[in-house]
Parts: structure tokens; sequence; C-alpha cells
């Protein structure tokens, strides 16, 4: 029988491979991609979680102190303005064209429904992704093995997951500087996480991370 730490390991490490083989291979509609990666994300540990009753879940939603979110708006807004700023600052500097024709063909996002996307990416898709990647394989996995270990596993499978759904987008240089981007962002938010013990923090500021994100993307698709 494999012990916890393997077992959350193998977890992450399958939904994230199987994610990937969709996002390069199958290439479904985005509905029906989000779908699947809420059945993986979500069920996946939840289902752990009550074959090992002392991997407490539930306890990733407790808030305990009213300034954890006073914190995570102003830090969310941070996040926001070095995102967008970057993007105004150093976007003419790459190619970004590809974007939007990577997403058309291989996801079927297009102008007409990339608002409804965009609305699903801030609210649903960060908390999916905050409960998978920082509760689930940070802060329950740091439980069974070592902080150092998991701050470094969890942030590495947050940048890698989003290999396979950037492939197509940008040139190598911009890929890798967000690959980077993301490793960094995850260590970060590991530490919100460590210090708050609930993923909530993490959630608002990752929403407002996409807040500016979408707004790209608006720009992209020529709809602002």
């Amino acid at each position: 029988m494999l012990n916890k730490k393997k077992t959350i390991i193998l977890i992450v490490l399958l939904a994230c491979l199987v994610m990937g083989f969709i996002d390069v291979v199958i290439r479904p509609q985005y509905l029906i991609k989000s779908f699947v990666k809420i059945i993986l994300f979500s069920m996946m540990p939840i289902l752990y979680s009550k074959y090992n009753k002392e991997l407490n879940v539930a306890s990733l939603f407790k808030i305990k102190s009213k300034n954890e979110i006073l914190t995570a708006i102003l830090s969310g807004i941070g996040v926001f303005i070095i995102i967008f700023g970057a993007y105004l600052v150093i976007g003419k500097f790459f190619d970004f064209s590809n974007v939007v024709s990577s997403l058309s063909e291989n996801t079927g996002v297009t102008i007409s429904n990339f608002i409804f996307v965009a609305i699903y990416i801030s609210f649903i898709n960060s908390l999916l992704e905050e409960f998978f990647f920082r509760g689930f394989a940070f802060l329950k996995l740091k439980e069974v093995s070592s902080r150092k270990f998991a701050y470094i596993f969890s942030s590495l499978a947050f940048a890698f997951y989003h290999v396979a759904m950037m492939i197509g987008w940008f040139d190598i240089n911009l890929f890798l500087l967000t690959i980077v981007g993301l490793f960094i962002g995850g260590i970060i938010f590991n530490y919100f996480n460590e210090k708050y013990k609930n993923i909530y923090v993490t959630w608002l500021i990752h929403m407002f991370a996409n807040f500016a994100i979408n707004i790209v993307g608006f720009i992209l698709f020529n709809i602002i």
C-alpha cells in the first residue's frame, strides 16, 4: 500500500498528465475540458480524503480572521497591477498573435464566448486550482512530507501543468519566462497558504491575477 506522501504525489501527477494528454492530443471544446478538469482536480482529492480520514480537506476552507480577506484583496490588486503593467511595458517586445489562433483552433475559445470563459477562469478555475495545487498538493502534502519538498513539488506541478495548454501560444523566450513566473507565483501562493492555513487568500489573489490576464485576452480578441 502506498504511503500518504506517495499517494498525494501520484494523484497530482496523474491528474496533471491526464489534463496534459487532453490538451495536447484530444483537444476537446473548452466546456468539455473544463468539466473533466473539475472532476479530476476536485473529486480525486475529495475521494482520497474520504478514504484517508486524517486528510481533512474541509479544513482548507476555514477563515480564521477577517484581516485575511483584506490582505488578499490588497495583494490581489498589487498582482493585477504587476501583471497588466508588465503586459503594457514588455508586451510590444513579444508576439502574442498565436494566442488567439491557438485558443480558437484547439479549444474553441472565440470572441463570441470569451467573456463566459473569462468569468469561469476568474471565479471557478482559480478556486479549483487553488484547492488542488495549494490545498491538496501543498498544505496536505506538507503534513506528510518535508516543508521544502511540498513547496517545490506544488510549485513545479502548478507551473508544468500549464505547459501543455500553452504550447504554440508564445515564442520560446516568453514561454520560458511564463513557466518561471508560474513557478515563482506558486512559491508565493504557498507562503500565503502556509501563513493562513486555508486557500481563500490565494484564491482571491489568483482571481485578481486572472482578471489581469483576461483583460489582456479582451485586448487580443479586440473586444476592448
